[in-house]
């Protein structure tokens, strides 16, 4: 059974507070191809910042959740 894509990266890049705006290289290399945007405290801003950019769907939220999981949106 094969990982989904960037399922390791995206926990590398998952904050233990707040939330993570991160954009995808898709000309990098296959095993780093996220990139931090920016840290926010909030999820308003997070996800407003991600839907001011030009194309939001190359771009992930990414935050634990209550129980200490990995969350992407």
């Amino acid at each position: 059974m094969t990982e989904k894509p960037f399922e390791k990266e995206k926990k590398d890049f998952t904050p233990e507070r707040g939330f993570n705006l991160v954009g995808i290289d898709y000309f990098g290399d296959p095993d780093g191809q996220l990139y931090l945007i920016e840290h926010f405290d909030l999820y308003q801003d997070v996800l407003s910042a991600k839907k001011n950019r030009k194309n939001p769907q190359e771009y992930f939220i990414l935050y634990k959740g209550s129980g200490g999981e990995f969350l992407s949106h």
